[in-house]
């Protein structure tokens, strides 16, 4: 594969600088547009959320808190672990897909801690990129290769949430429409756009090798083949996450797991457009609309529990980790430095 560094350009002549102006006006105003959507969203969800909550009984609330049985706690963590090994997947393909020899060890080290750092931090470009370049770098890992690999991996996050989607709002289009107050047709539309979305990247891709710039740094997509794995890779990561919350939801809800599935991923989805860490809010409120003929105070406790599970004891795991990382890494180099050199023979 070519070599994905950026190449020196000659400076543009005045003509050419100008010509670019209105591009870039226009970048930038669809820039403050985005942004402006995401706040607003994030701030609507707020207002939604402490409607939802303020009347709320605090004792019921400690109640569902701590009414989850050991069974549940212990389901949540497995599938928590289920989801995060499934991600270190995500990494493995993009490498992969680069060309990249690095040993899994280390793949899974940058993968766990990247993604447990920007779950919880927000703005996973910056946080996880950074820490993917921490621990990429020594092995020669380049940031323009970094960059692609964060694109790669984003690429199967969302291929395998709109399978899922997709799958979900064909197959439990009137449980959601009863849940949720839609019609049918509607749900069972945005599940046929869904499927489509899906099916139409896998023929793009496949017909022809595809490539995408990216800050002046050349991209070549997966084919075909790769595609899929990252498509049913993503979907499993996914049903794995929301599982997590689906076992923590108190008993007798009566509600179907894949009809769950559809309620999640609209939650995750505007998450992601608020640009908060984690979704904090805008996922909570989500959900709580979602499920608004449920008991409040243990569908809030459930979601607090599952905030601790997916978010907050791996942050605090990826923290250990990325600490002995650093001091081993300190330690080999002061062994380094105070090894006597070899007399020569």
């Amino acid at each position: 594969m070519n070599d994905m560094s950026p190449q020196p350009v000659a400076p543009p002549d005045m003509a050419s600088a100008d010509a670019l102006h209105p591009r870039e006006r226009r970048s930038r105003r669809f820039a403050w547009i985005g942004m402006a959507a995401s706040l607003l969203l994030f701030g609507a969800s707020l207002v939604v959320l402490w409607h939802i909550v303020s009347d709320i009984d605090i004792n019921e609330l400690k109640s569902a808190f701590t009414a989850a049985s050991l069974r549940q706690i212990g389901l949540a963590i497995l599938f928590t672990i289920i989801s995060y090994s499934l991600l270190t997947c995500y990494d493995a393909i993009a490498l992969r897909q680069l060309k990249l020899q690095i040993p899994y060890r280390t793949t899974a080290l940058a993968s766990f801690t990247s993604y447990a750092v920007s779950f919880t931090l927000g703005f996973p470009l910056l946080t996880a990129g950074t820490v993917r370049y921490w621990i990429y770098s020594p092995r020669g890992v380049s940031p323009g290769r970094v960059a692609s690999l964060t694109v790669i991996t984003g690429v199967t996050f969302w291929l395998g949430m709109t399978l899922v989607l997709g799958w979900s709002m064909i197959r439990k289009a009137d449980e959601l429409a009863s849940l949720v107050y839609t019609h049918i047709w509607m749900n069972q539309l945005v599940g046929l756009g869904a499927a489509v979305l899906v099916v139409g990247y896998l023929v793009w891709v496949s017909l022809k090798r595809r490539a995408v710039k990216i800050q002046g740094w050349k991209l070549e997509l997966p084919g075909f083949r790769l595609s899929l794995v990252q498509m049913l890779i993503g979907a499993a990561d996914v049903c794995a996450g929301s599982a997590v919350l689906f076992i923590l939801l108190p008993g007798g809800h009566n509600l179907n797991f894949e009809t769950f599935l559809a309620v999640y991923i609209f939650a995750v989805m505007l998450g992601v457009a608020s640009h908060a860490p984690g979704g904090l809010g805008v996922f909570e409120a989500t959900i709580l609309l979602a499920l608004s003929s449920y008991p409040r105070e243990p569908v809030l406790g459930a979601l607090l529990l599952y905030r601790l599970c997916y978010y907050l004891v791996p942050f605090v795991v990826a923290l250990a980790f990325l600490g002995g990382y650093e001091v081993r890494n300190r330690i080999r180099a002061s062994r380094s430095a105070f090894k006597p050199d070899e007399e020569p023979a």
